[in-house]
């Protein structure tokens, strides 16, 4: 019997290399995309074409829209700008639990289909300073997804599966151009437009980790620094 993946999709740079990685690695491969109330839906649509690169048998799309109504976030909240320069401290694009909601219900999504694994892009090497990106995290959830499960109460277990955490933006690009990663494909922009901004941290993030690696972003910018 094939061994199963759930892989995080949110139709970015990590998140793809993470659907590279997993087939590589032999998995079945289930992605979930979740519809969070964002500021757009353009991650969600890259994520379906992303799902069709490769052909899975199965993309799920959950709608948890209430983290929109709950706030806090430049990504969630309109009355709050997406930063174009550096912030001190946590930025304001964090997301209140976001990578504790999503792994939760992917894990959930693992133990009904049988995946013995639940892949997630987070990194706390180059990343913007969220703290559900640290190692420590995932391995506090995964224990409490063991503790909270049926799977983890009858001896077996989900993975939390971080193959990017210890890896720059740099080495994670090399990694997907290895593997034939779809990049052109994803997106990355934190306003969502149909050319991405090339000004947020995420772009900024994007941009210095393809100059870093020596290759070429196949995306287009609308302005570039």
């Amino acid at each position: 019997m094939a061994k199963k993946a759930v892989i995080v999709l949110s139709g970015g740079l990590d998140s793809t290399t993470c659907m590279g990685l997993a087939k590589e690695q032999g998995y079945d491969l289930y992605p979930v995309t979740f519809c969070y109330g964002q500021r757009h839906d353009r991650e969600v649509e890259q994520a379906k074409e992303v799902a069709r690169f490769y052909e899975v048998g199965e993309h799920r799309i959950v709608d948890i829209s209430f983290l929109s109504q709950i706030g806090g976030s430049a990504l969630t909240e309109e009355g709050i700008q997406v930063p174009t320069d550096p912030e001190e401290g946590i930025p304001s694009t964090y997301v209140p639990a976001r990578n504790l909601i999503f792994l939760s219900l992917a894990a959930a999504y693992a133990e009904v289909i049988g995946a013995e694994a639940v892949y997630t892009g987070v990194s706390a090497v180059d990343y913007s300073g969220y703290p559900d990106c640290r190692p420590e995290f995932i391995a506090h959830l995964e224990e409490t997804i063991r503790l909270a499960t049926k799977t983890g109460a009858e001896g077996g277990k989900i993975q939390l599966k971080t193959p990017l955490i210890h890896l720059s933006k740099a080495d994670t690009i090399r990694e997907g151009l290895r593997l034939n990663v779809p990049y052109q494909l994803t997106t990355s922009c934190y306003q969502g437009a149909e050319l991405a901004c090339g000004e947020c941290d995420s772009c900024r993030l994007r941009l210095k980790g393809f100059a870093d690696a020596g290759a070429t972003d196949l995306i287009e910018y609308k302005a570039v620094n």
